[in-house]
């Protein structure tokens, strides 16, 4: 068998059943298979930002805020529905992004480099999201999201990172998994050695 030689599974072709759908997600089976989708093709939009300081110290713009599901808090990147207001239905994830950055963080970029699509839980989610890094950062405002929104914003050194999800985590508090892109260099823009 080949590196990219793959084999089905048995229930692939099997008919979707929506079971439940409300505002923004979609309940289905197939098969045996049971999971969750954004509705009416809804996207997200998850971005990296890096900011720099003069002397040239990195830093990863984090937030956080309240998750009922998980019902703690979450440290996550900044991210982001993508076409989900009425009348933004061919809204790009980069126009997104953009959008999403400077309402939940305060910041502005200069650059917005797209770095792929990725899905974070795909044994029972079908959604995916584009993942993006932004460059260039500006301070514009307090950030904290929509009105309807509690957002923190976390500006950590990138060489604090791990001492600082580790405080995070032993303080009780949920840790999205894309944090642990930022562990990687190649997601924050920087040469293997």
């Amino acid at each position: 068998m080949s590196e990219f030689e793959l084999i089905r599974d048995p229930d692939a072709d099997k008919p979707e059943e929506v079971m439940w759908q409300g505002r923004f997600i979609t309940a289905k089976t197939r098969g045996r298979w049971e999971y969750v989708g954004r509705a009416w093709g809804i996207r997200a939009a998850a971005i990296i930002a890096i900011d720099e300081d003069p002397d040239g110290t990195r830093h990863v713009i984090l937030v956080s805020q309240y998750r009922v599901p998980l019902g703690r808090f979450c440290l996550e990147i900044p991210a982001g529905l993508v076409g989900d207001d009425e009348g933004s239905e061919g809204e790009l994830a980069v126009d997104a992004a953009i959008r999403e950055l400077e309402e939940e963080t305060g910041y502005r970029a200069e650059r917005m480099e797209v770095l792929g699509e990725f899905y974070s839980s795909p044994g029972m989610v079908s959604e995916s999201f584009t993942l993006l890094r932004a460059t260039g950062l500006t301070k514009v405002s307090e950030g904290g999201g929509t009105d309807s929104e509690n957002i923190n914003v976390h500006r950590v050194a990138l060489r604090e990172l791990g001492g600082f999800v580790a405080r995070w985590r032993k303080a009780g508090h949920g840790v999205d998994v894309r944090i642990a892109m930022l562990m990687t260099p190649e997601y924050l823009g920087e040469e293997l050695k």
